[in-house]
């Protein structure tokens, strides 16, 4: 599909953020939480653009790349990793991904990206705000996750903050310093 993006990352929430992100955009896209249901996918969805985790619980995001090739797939493909070592920049290289994404990341650079590989003017919503109609997806602020939105962009939340949180000191006056 000429606006189909495929996302693989195994964290569910993040990769369901990055959909309802995507979705907002205009763009129609899929999401698997594992590399074998997204070379799956990959090839039933036909995706312009697939958006890889480095690291997946089967198998890394190199393997999904090459395997989605194997099948003849032409598309693209956006790399997201919290590990930038420069052996997995490098690599992504070769293998000639053109986007890679260092988490936390904004959203709005994710989008950019997929509308730059496929070729679309990303179309700029006069006084809009870029997230609307966009809901994190979090059951509730106690809830564990190693990424939040905040203002448009991922900050990475420390999972060490509860036992260094002085009293009385709400999660979210922690994340964004109020």
């Amino acid at each position: 599909m000429v606006n189909s993006v495929l996302i693989v990352d195994d964290e569910q929430t993040l990769a369901q953020n990055l959909q309802a992100y995507l979705v907002a955009q205009g763009l129609n896209v899929h999401v698997a939480y594992d590399g074998e249901t997204g070379i799956g996918l990959a090839a039933s969805v036909q995706p312009a653009v697939v958006v890889l985790d480095f690291r997946l619980p089967d198998m890394e995001g190199f393997q999904v790349l090459e395997a989605v090739r194997r099948q003849g797939r032409r598309c693209h493909f956006v790399l997201i990793t919290a590990h930038p070592t420069t052996e997995v920049c490098e690599r992504a290289t070769q293998l000639g991904v053109s986007h890679i994404l260092f988490k936390p990341f904004p959203l709005a650079e994710l989008a950019r990206a997929v509308f730059d590989l496929m070729g679309i003017e990303r179309q700029a919503r006069a006084g809009a705000n870029v997230a609307e109609g966009f809901v994190e997806r979090r059951q509730s602020k106690k809830e564990s996750f190693p990424m939040q939105l905040y203002d448009g962009s991922w900050v990475l939340a420390d999972r060490r903050r509860n036992s260094a949180k002085p009293p009385g000191l709400d999660d979210d006056k922690q994340l964004t310093g109020e």
